[in-house]
């Protein structure tokens, strides 16, 4: 009796382990379909799981086939998203609650080129800003501005955007929400700004100078002029003047440079011989005190023709190059002018055998009132601007401009003029 008790609890152990261990590999399918959200069908279980089991399986299936229905909706909602956001100027952003990138329009590549197959990625590893992450994080916590002006890394340069967040209710109805980002790339205004004060604050630097200089001599001379000796007032006087005259000289380039940039800048263009332009300047500086001992050489290629310019301004461009080499050569140095005609355009070279200009300050030389040695820039009369005039009068022609240097080996200021033919 005993044996038959042991053998018939042992059977019952068997079958209930068999029936516990079909139970697990059915709910490790179950768990993968769900997972997968792929359909669990009832027959890949045993029939004698039971009725409870069928339900599970009714409910697992239902629940993979509402979970695939909010999947394909919100993609659909996403995809129309982007086809409506895609031809929007303003950069827009969507991303989730754990700052997964949902959508980006082509506007964002744009301000971001890097940013290409970024759907799914962390916004912090796209978009690498500190001050927008702070932006995020107060967007969520309700107390964002309305429009932040950020700043981004870009490679070894920065970009600068308006940003503008709210939040919003995801597609799929489930919170929390998603937050949109329109951002408005303002790299531009800001670059603008920055040379707007540097030249306001040089502009302002070098007419003080001048200015303070003229109101010390006259109230010494109000002061004092009876009693000053005539050689001293003389001095005085003729100091004044030459401040003046460099007041006047500032004046004047910064009324040019200002037409130069305006609108309408006035280019009164004539098919002239360009060769005629440059034996004219050449020979007018021979006969000035200017070019002092200097020898003065001057080569037109044969080829060079005539050109559709404002000879007036071309002529202001080989003066101030002159003027910039014979200031900072030395007596019996050799300046010379030469003219290559070239396929579709014609390259004009103005050469000197001076100290020449160091590497670092190249880059920087055609820059509105930058000088390399500035005292004696002053001291030679020279208002920082003239190098720059020559930029944008060259550009405005459709012409490009470049200098060549090497430290006491001399230097080449070359622009060149497109054969364009009146229109």
């Amino acid at each position: 009796m005993t044996g038959l008790l042991a053998a018939g609890l042992a059977l019952a152990l068997l079958v209930a382990v068999h029936k516990l261990r079909q139970q697990r590999r059915a709910l490790r399918r179950l768990g993968q379909s769900i997972t997968e959200r792929q359909p669990y069908l009832r027959e890949e279980a045993a029939d004698h799981l039971g009725a409870d089991w069928d339900r599970l399986c009714e409910a697992a299936a239902a629940l993979t086939q509402e979970a695939n229905r909010l999947q394909q909706f919100r993609t659909s909602q996403l995809a129309q998203l982007e086809a409506t956001l895609g031809s929007l100027q303003e950069a827009v952003l969507i991303v989730d609650n754990t700052n997964h990138i949902l959508l980006a329009n082509r506007a964002l590549q744009g301000i971001f080129p890097s940013a290409t197959d970024i759907l799914g990625s962390r916004v912090e590893l796209v978009l690498q800003s500190r001050g927008f992450l702070d932006y995020v994080e107060a967007l969520r916590a309700g107390r964002a501005v309305q429009r932040q002006a950020i700043e981004f890394a870009k490679g070894n340069d920065s970009v600068w955007a308006e940003v503008t967040g709210s939040l919003i209710p995801p597609l799929d109805g489930q919170a929390p929400q998603w937050a949109l980002f329109v951002l408005h790339d303002i790299t531009h205004q800001r670059k603008l700004e920055a040379v707007r004060r540097d030249f306001v604050a040089n502009v302002s630097h070098e007419l003080r100078t001048p200015l303070s200089v003229i109101k010390g001599y006259i109230e010494t001379l109000v002061d004092g002029h009876q009693e000053m000796p005539a050689g001293d007032r003389e001095r005085f006087l003729r100091t004044i003047q030459r401040h003046t005259e460099r007041l006047h000289s500032l004046l004047e380039d910064l009324l040019t440079l200002s037409r130069l940039e305006s609108a309408n800048p006035g280019l009164l263009r004539e098919t002239v011989p360009f060769a005629k332009i440059v034996t004219a300047v050449v020979e007018d500086y021979r006969s000035r005190p200017a070019a002092g001992e200097r020898r003065l050489d001057c080569t037109v290629d044969p080829a060079a023709g005539s050109l559709w310019v404002d000879a007036s301004k071309i002529t202001q461009v080989l003066e101030n190059l002159l003027d910039n080499a014979l200031k900072y050569t030395p007596v019996g140095a050799v300046v010379s002018i030469s003219v290559d005609s070239r396929e579709g355009e014609l390259v004009v070279a103005v050469r000197d055998n001076g100290p020449g200009i160091p590497a670092e300050d190249l880059p920087h030389i055609f820059e509105r009132f930058y000088r390399v040695d500035k005292g004696r820039s002053r001291e030679k009369g020279g208002t920082g601007l003239g190098l720059s005039i020559v930029k944008h009068i060259v550009q405005l022609h459709g012409g490009r401009v470049w200098v060549e240097s090497r430290l006491g080996q001399g230097t080449a200021f070359f622009f060149s003029l497109p054969r364009r033919e009146p229109k």
